[in-house]
């Protein structure tokens, strides 16, 4: 768990950068190519990253930061992940950031 808790802003951080790469960027196709593998590695090692969007909030998995009234969704939806949570098995690593509809 403490290993996985120090590579998770690594994620992260491939992530944001990723976001703002643009499409045919070789220097940013090989940085997709890591992403890939290291999230990957991850998930063969049991580490699966919580479903949030559009799921009902749970406090188990979920970390409510921001509330929206949005009349789309029904009450109590994940509208949005600031952060993606993962778990090992049953165990939460990190909750997922969430924004919560209604």
């Amino acid at each position: 768990k403490e290993i996985v808790e120090k590579i998770l802003p690594v994620v992260d951080n491939f992530e944001r950068g990723l976001a703002q790469a643009q499409e045919g960027d070789a220097f940013a196709d090989g940085m997709k190519m890591i992403y890939k593998q290291l999230t990957t590695t991850l998930d063969d090692l049991g580490v699966k990253p919580i479903e949030a969007v559009g799921k009902e909030f749970n406090p188990d998995f979920h970390n409510a930061v921001m509330h929206v009234e949005d009349e789309s969704l029904g009450q109590n939806v994940v509208a949005e992940v600031f952060q993606t949570g993962f778990q090992c098995g049953e165990k939460v690593i990190r909750f997922a950031m969430v924004k919560v509809a209604n």
